[in-house]
């Protein structure tokens, strides 16, 4: 268990074993958030939006019949090209 004190004006330092659990580094943003039960969960906000992203695009390479990085990278040159 991992203990931190509130400053006056409502700062923590995350402990050094948390914030290697969470993947911290300076200028990371942590995120807050309430679990139905009422718990409150600590996360770090970069890794969380990565896994959403992750699972939004879960399946699309496949649908878009993509297999390599070159593929992908052929996709992004021919998104760039149509945008002139």
């Amino acid at each position: 268990m991992n203990l931190a004190r509130v400053s006056s004006n409502g700062q923590i330092t995350v402990p050094v074993e948390i914030r290697r659990m969470l993947g911290l580094k300076a200028g990371d943003k942590i995120l807050f958030f309430q679990n139905p039960d009422g718990e409150i969960v600590v996360t770090n906000a970069s890794a969380n939006a990565i896994i959403k992203a992750q699972a939004t695009f879960a399946g699309v390479a496949q649908e878009l019949g993509l297999q390599s990085d070159d593929d992908v990278q052929a996709l992004v040159d021919e998104t760039r090209k149509s945008g002139d």
